[in-house]
């Protein structure tokens, strides 16, 4: 049975205060009353209300009175404040000193007992909200970054002093590696850890929009353009902007993200003035930057503002330590998720996935187990329901020649399909990115990708 929620009447008219009491008492509420602001305080003492009703006339100590002195004690609960005297200037002002809702007297009971039901709705939310921020920093707190190798024990070392920091930070390794999660670890461990955190992946946005995106528009600005926008600077302010894949920006767009890091401001499309933003920025990529810089695709002043504070996530192949710990992490995880039981993991399927290259890194991994545990008939993970490409030995490469062919002709049919397999299981099924590796045209892939008959 749920709990009645606990209601404080404060007014100084004993007819109001048995009218509001018997009223809210049938509608399901536990009504208790005071006659004044201080006697309203003495009761808050002896025991935590959800909702307050207060009177803003009264002796002794008015609602505005009242409000003060909540303020001053950190209060948590939900006032609303009802007067017969008000004015518009009385109400905001109740509600500028913290107030959730202003209710002119004389009322109708279904217009007091809807004004608490929305105030038990904001209630609701807030404590709902509470719950989630908490949820969200114990994700991500460095006792859930998996791993005990040195090189990632060293990761947690240097990503602890970053967190402390409001510097740009630039998170570099391969796809999969989670770059995301120590950048979630990074926000929800700095002081800006109850403000917004906002993600963008620059390279899954196209390039006419990813200016909007970024940076808003005014009205007109554009075809389409239909009323103001802002973008995710300004909606990141006093919080962490995430920029992944910061090797996809465009080369005119490298400009204004300069500007933002070096004045802190950003100015909208189609608009003359700019807008004070202090937002914390943490970028990251999969491509080698030093080497975009020097063949004049990503800017070096860019470069250089956005490394103050490198981190570097090795691949999974180069800490095998930590693979043992993130399969019995990701086992526990998916089990829960799925409502599937499943105890563990055989010697011999943890061998192979110890001994897998993990071009997909982490991601992989968790997909696979992921896999295992929807596809096991038994309590445990064994080696039938690990996908055929883990079990290949390392002689079984992409060079590897089969017994049964001569041809040059066929061998490199061979291997081309080999080839445009692997560059896709490293963009996860990216063709635009996975035919920049491949370098050749989108067109030529797509024809490639039907001729070979790959899904």
């Amino acid at each position: 049975m749920a709990q009645k929620k606990r209601l404080l009447i404060i007014d100084d008219e004993e007819n109001m205060r048995h009218f509001l009491k018997t009223l809210l008492e049938k509608e399901g509420y536990s009504a208790s009353v005071a006659s004044d602001g201080l006697d309203g305080l003495d009761q808050i003492e002896q025991q935590d209300f959800d909702i307050i009703l207060c009177d803003l006339r009264m002796p002794r100590m008015d609602g505005i009175g009242f409000l003060t002195e909540v303020a001053k004690r950190n209060i948590t609960s939900t006032i609303l404040t009802m007067s017969a005297y008000g004015t518009i200037d009385l109400a905001l002002k109740t509600l500028q000193m913290g107030a959730y809702d202003y209710v002119s007297k004389p009322f109708k009971p279904t217009e007091i007992i809807l004004a608490l039901k929305k105030a038990e709705e904001r209630e609701r939310l807030k404590k709902e909200n509470v719950l989630l921020r908490r949820e969200v920093q114990t994700k991500y707190s460095f006792n859930n970054l998996i791993g005990k190798s040195p090189q990632f024990l060293t990761i947690i070392d240097l990503i602890k002093k970053v967190s402390t920091s409001k510097s740009a930070v630039l998170i570099t390794g391969e796809s999969g590696t989670g770059k995301e999660v120590v950048a979630h670890a990074i926000h929800y461990n700095s002081p800006r850890k109850n403000k917004t955190f906002l993600a963008i992946n620059c390279g899954a946005i196209p390039d006419t929009l990813l200016e909007s995106e970024l940076f808003g528009h005014k009205k007109g600005s554009f075809t389409g353009a239909t009323q103001d926008r802002k973008g995710f600077f300004e909606e990141a302010d006093e919080g962490t902007l995430f920029l992944d894949e910061i090797g996809e920006i465009p080369t005119h767009l490298q400009v204004k993200l300069l500007r933002v890091l070096q004045e802190g401001e950003t100015r909208r499309i189609g608009e003359e003035r700019s807008t004070s933003v202090d937002v914390r920025i943490i970028a990251a990529t999969s491509k080698n930057i030093p080497q975009e810089v020097t063949k004049g695709t990503f800017r070096e002043d860019l470069y250089y503002r956005l490394n103050v504070l490198p981190v570097h996530i090795p691949p999974l192949r180069e800490r095998r330590e930590d693979i043992t710990l993130l399969v019995d992490h990701f086992i526990q995880k998916q089990t829960e998720h799925h409502k599937i039981k499943v105890q563990g993991i055989t010697p011999a399927a943890r061998k192979i996935l110890l001994t897998y290259n993990w071009p997909g890194n982490v991601r992989e991994l968790e997909n696979i187990i992921e896999r295992c545990i929807v596809l096991a008939d038994t309590e445990v993970i064994d080696v039938d329901v690990i996908p055929e490409d883990l079990k290949k030995s390392p002689e079984e490469d992409i060079g590897h020649i089969p017994d049964d062919i001569y041809s040059i002709k066929k061998f490199s049919r061979v291997m081309e399909e080999k080839l445009i397999r692997k560059a896709l299981q490293k963009t996860h099924g990216n063709k635009s990115r996975a035919a920049k590796l491949l370098e050749i045209s989108y067109p030529a892939l797509l024809s490639k990708i039907a001729e070979y008959a790959i899904e």
